[in-house]
């Protein structure tokens, strides 16, 4: 099948990079984004998100002519929606979102187009509930139109090349549908393709990224058991990492993205009776970061009402903007909850302001009152600081690793007291 123009719907972490690649490669593309800073910030030529190389991929993108943004759909030989899809706050799926994309591209959609559900899914999504807004157009999904799920699978920081790289898996709610939908991606697409039916590849995505989530609930309850049994965990780790099937991953403040720490939800709401293990591994990590709390606390000698706190780093992992359901927020929030004098810094995103906190923009002025300095995010540039530069910085004598970023000897050396996640000092 050949296509000439695509629609992509939402520019966000995915869409963007998609819509820029696609049009690099000799496509037509319009980017539809109903945020209208969003779309202003790219027809001014710059980026409202943070990733290596794609301020260049999208300048080359628009200025080939073959990228254009705008507010609402055009007709086009494919669509790809690529819109949040968050969690409520009793943890079921909002899939606003993407039941508005849908039904924004229902007048346009003609015989022969591909339509295609790139947004993290419930199990069932394509068929159950993106199909029959669709078929409102009087053509029906694998006869007169093909409709597919195809999940990303890439890493912020490496999401250009990753898209390229990483095998692809297309879900078709038919044969015709799935082929036409490689068609499409064989555009770019370097990896393997791989064909399935919808509710498979939307089950594939979510097993993947539960996966990562109980693994990383194992660690930090091993975090949390070394602090009771006095064990350093991050040496136990190491240690049975050296045994050839084993492969524990790293504990910290919790886990964030809109990936890993909302996923899971996705099967626990499909099956609640039968995702146990699933539904633990999500309260074990959404409660991490009040274990990191109380860390502080005793660092602090068991009180946080009126302290000096300095947070260093939000994002949810290290050496990226991405704040998305980040721990590292919540154990700010926490902090400050409890009475403490928050003041947090973000290096990819210095000026970003939260509501509820005191984010500032350099790490001098985070540092400057503290009586303790958290580190949250494992960012190159914060792992890096140099204890005795900082130690001239603040009266902050009190240093919190949750993440097993800094020298716990280098920074007692320049007269830190440090306490250190899984490690009952």
């Amino acid at each position: 099948m050949e296509f000439k123009k695509i629609c992509v719907m939402g520019l966000g972490y995915i869409g963007l990079p998609t819509a820029s690649t696609f049009a690099t490669y000799g496509l037509k593309v319009v980017g539809v984004d109903i945020n209208p800073t969003v779309l202003q910030t790219l027809q001014n030529g710059e980026l409202h998100i943070h990733e290596p190389g794609l301020r260049t991929l999208v300048q080359a993108a628009i200025k080939s002519g073959n990228l254009e943004v705008h507010s609402r759909p055009e007709a086009a030989d494919a669509y790809i929606i690529a819109v949040p899809t968050p969690i409520y706050k009793d943890k079921r799926a909002d899939m606003r979102a993407v039941i508005a994309a849908a039904e924004a591209i229902v007048p346009y959609v003609s015989p022969g187009n591909l339509v295609v559900l790139e947004s993290t899914s419930p199990p069932r999504t394509t068929v159950d509930l993106v199909r029959p807004i669709l078929e409102r157009s009087g053509l029906k999904a694998g006869i007169d139109f093909h409709l597919v799920y195809s999940p990303e699978r890439v890493l912020p920081g490496q999401i250009l090349r990753e898209l390229i790289e990483n095998a692809r898996v297309i879900g078709g709610i038919d044969r015709s549908s799935a082929e036409a939908g490689r068609d499409l991606y064989a555009t770019f697409v370097r990896g393997e393709i791989i064909l399935t039916n919808a509710t498979t590849a939307e089950m594939v995505k979510l097993m993947e990224n539960t996966f990562r989530d109980v693994n990383i609930a194992v660690a930090n309850e091993f975090s949390r058991l070394a602090d009771q049994i006095g064990v350093d965990v991050w040496e136990a780790i190491q240690l049975a990492n050296r045994h050839p099937r084993i492969q524990i991953l790293n504990p910290g403040p919790g886990v964030g993205g809109h990936c890993i720490s909302v996923d899971p939800w996705f099967l626990v709401e499909a099956a609640p009776d039968d995702a146990q293990l699933i539904r633990t591994a999500r309260m074990v990590n959404d409660a991490q970061p009040k274990f990191v709390v109380n860390l502080v606390r005793r660092a602090l000698g068991g009180e946080l009402s009126g302290r000096r706190i300095s947070a260093l780093g939000l994002s949810y992992k290290p050496d990226v903007d991405d704040l998305r359901e980040s721990p590292a927020i919540e154990v700010a929030r926490q902090l400050s909850a409890a009475g403490a004098n928050v003041t947090a810094f973000e290096p990819f995103k210095p000026d970003f302001k939260l509501a509820g906190l005191e984010t500032v923009s350099s790490i001098d002025e985070a540092v400057a009152q503290a009586e303790a300095l958290v580190l949250l995010v494992n960012h190159t540039a914060l792992r890096s600081i140099n204890p005795r530069t900082l130690a001239n910085l603040t009266p902050a004598r009190v240093a919190v690793d949750t993440v097993n970023g800094w020298s716990p000897e280098s920074w007692q050396v320049a007269g830190f007291k440090v306490f250190r996640l899984g490690v009952n000092a």
